[in-house]
Parts: C-alpha cells; structure tokens; sequence
C-alpha cells in the first residue's frame, strides 16, 4: 500500500527579517523579464546568424545566453528569498519585456551584432533604470544588479566592437 503525506493542520509562519515591497518586486520582476528575453534572443540569434565571422558571433551568442540564463535565475532566486513570486512565463516575457523583437528569419553578422548590442543595452538600462530605487530598499539586491551591469555590459562593448571602426565610430548616444 502507498502512503501519501498529508499537511499539518498548523500553518507555518515564517519570520522573515526583510520582505521585499510592489515596488522592489515589480523591478526585480522587470529585470527577470529582461534577462529571460535576452536569453531567447541570444537562442534566436545563435540559430539563424549568417555571414562573415559566423562562427565567432555563433559562440559569443553562447556567452550572451549563458549569461542571461544564469543572471535570470539569480534573481529569480533573489525574488524569492524577499518573498516574491517570479514569473518568467512566456506570456509575461513577452507582455512585459523591454527588448525589442527579435527578427524570426536569418540574420547577417552585422546586423546581428547591432539587434544583440542592442538588447544588452536595454537590459543594462533596466538594471540602471531600477537601481537607485532598488538599492535604497534593498542593497544585496542591488549588488545583484551591479554583477549583472558588469557582465551584460562588458559583452555589449565586446560585441559592439565587431562593427566599429577605428577612431571614427562612437556609440550612438556619443554621436547624436
């Protein structure tokens, strides 16, 4: 005979000493987002890349997805441990992602290095978007963010690299 376990007719309580509020929920929930859409982008992208370099832009994409993979499920985590429920369900990435869509067909190496450049960016702006806000109610959740702007924006300028040119290309927002 199999025997099932049944619940305790107590409730647990638990005595948390920090309890994330709407607002550091919803930023954290943002970023989760964010992380996760890059990381279907990066996917996207690692398939359907074509062109010169292809096999260099193939296995950063790799980086690029490790990346977001792995930083999405720290602050899952980190959502949990202040008592906040993630969802990363595809229907809330894709209402609530900040990442602009990622073309479905192939895509050349150099506009590939623009669309993953891009996306990097929108989800170091989140991160820098959310921080102050974040860091004044909870500043281990923020040196989570400070971890993520480190990695998602060095992967920016590295890839970003492969389409500038020498002493004569700044970033967009240098140039405007």
């Amino acid at each position: 005979m199999t025997q099932t376990a049944t619940s305790s007719a107590t409730t647990h309580t638990a005595h948390p000493a920090f309890q994330a509020s709407e607002r550091l929920a919803g930023h954290l929930q943002q970023l989760l987002v964010d992380l996760t859409d890059l990381h279907l982008q990066g996917k996207q992208a690692h398939w359907n890349v074509v062109g010169k370099n292809f096999r260099d832009m193939h296995l950063v994409l790799d980086e690029v997805v490790d990346a977001a993979r792995a930083f999405s499920d720290d602050v899952a985590e980190r959502m949990r441990a202040v008592y906040v429920t993630p969802d990363a369900r595809a229907k809330s990435v894709v209402a609530q992602t900040s990442l602009a869509e990622f073309p479905a067909d192939e895509v050349n190496t150099g506009d590939c290095v623009n669309l993953i450049v891009a996306a990097l960016y929108a989800v170091a702006g989140t991160g820098r978007r959310i921080h102050d806000e974040v860091d004044s109610e909870d500043p281990t959740s923020a040196d989570l963010i400070h971890t993520i702007l480190e990695r998602i924006e060095q992967l920016a300028w590295m890839i970003d690299a492969e389409n500038r040119i020498a002493n004569s290309s700044l970033p967009r927002s240098w140039s405007e």
